[in-house]
């Protein structure tokens, strides 16, 4: 899975947050979705520009971000 095929940032479109091409739908607020508990079937009814493997780039871009360091753990201990 390529991300950069998916996402996209322009300083024109939010600011530059990366988006999903095409669209107007910033990763983080799709991430968030996922977080409230959406499903992938929801996401897609509520925003049909929306493929699976527009979803699927999100998660590769995160992993990439991640494996970069780009997202610094801030997780608290456990006693």
């Amino acid at each position: 899975m390529n991300w950069q095929d998916y996402i996209v940032s322009d300083k024109g479109v939010l600011l530059g947050k990366p988006t999903i091409k095409g669209t107007r739908l910033s990763v983080d607020h799709l991430i968030s979705l996922l977080a409230q508990g959406w499903t992938e079937e929801q996401i897609l009814e509520n925003y049909p520009r929306l493929t699976k493997d527009s979803i699927q780039a999100i998660f590769a871009y995160v992993y990439e971000c991640m494996q970069d360091g780009l997202f610094i753990t801030t997780l608290k201990k456990s006693s």
